[in-house]
């Protein structure tokens, strides 16, 4: 068996939103060190030019196009502009999420549960919709959400993140199913704690990390790279009868 062939990206193409820092990046490098050409974009093309430098310094195709998710024509430009540098797209990776609360669920304003479900929801449903016809032509497409352990059980302060998550797990469900049939596969994964500035309230919080800590199976943070092995078997042929299924990568924390 030739392991290196099975795990390998070469002659794909993959799109990974939220990707100029954290998850998202180590995503994008794991992918193009498997041979991949990876588009890369978050908000800012200022950090997405020295982002996408430093992984073609190492002799990676990568490319950055700025978009922000929770506009609806600024995803048809990333998905048009993808598709024109590359011709295709063969992977999907809707790794762009927000979160600009943290505190009891009754006081979220309608303001900040509208901007959760715009880019964590309504963005990977539009994006996914509008990659379809390109993903249906591909001979191994993947998508791969990235949800959240808040997906599989509310997070305290993270009441509207985690149902945002959580019905983002309900939608990669319900793709996979339907998307069966076009040989496209849609899985998602459920990080827990890794140590990115997303997530840095939490890990820089020693009381939050001690509790947590004493849930946890492997007591450690994560690291951004291992979910970006995670994804690498759900986008590679390695998982090519995997679909529907919500990976948990936390440390054993929802054991």
């Amino acid at each position: 068996m030739n392991l290196s062939s099975l795990f390998s990206l070469e002659n794909k193409v993959a799109l990974i939103t939220g990707a100029s820092k954290g998850i998202g990046f180590a995503i994008a490098e794991v992918f193009a060190a498997a041979g991949a050409k990876v588009v890369i974009s978050s908000r800012k093309q200022e950090s997405l030019y020295e982002m996408a430098s430093q992984l073609r310094q190492k002799g990676y195709d990568v490319t950055g196009i700025a978009c922000h998710v929770g506009q609806k024509e600024a995803l048809e430009k990333l998905v048009d502009a993808t598709v024109k540098q590359y011709n295709q797209i063969d992977i999907l990776v809707n790794n762009a999420a927000t979160n600009p609360v943290y505190g009891p669920v009754h006081d979220t304003s309608l303001e900040a549960f509208d901007k959760i479900i715009d880019v964590n929801l309504k963005a990977p449903f539009h994006l996914m919709n509008l990659c379809f016809p390109y993903l249906r032509a591909s001979s191994g497409a993947s998508v791969i959400n990235i949800s959240s352990i808040g997906g599989i059980s509310p997070e305290p302060g993270l009441g509207i993140y985690s149902v945002s998550k959580a019905a983002l797990i309900s939608l990669t469900k319900v793709y996979a199913k339907e998307w069966g049939d076009h040989k496209i596969r849609v899985n998602a994964i459920c990080p827990g704690l890794i140590q990115t500035k997303f997530a840095e309230a939490l890990w820089s919080n020693e009381k939050l990390m001690h509790q947590m800590m004493k849930m946890m199976a492997i007591k450690r943070i994560g690291a951004p790279e291992e979910i970006g092995a995670a994804a690498l078997f759900l986008a590679s042929a390695a998982s090519s009868y995997t679909t529907g299924s919500i990976v948990t990568a936390d440390g054993g924390f929802t054991i």
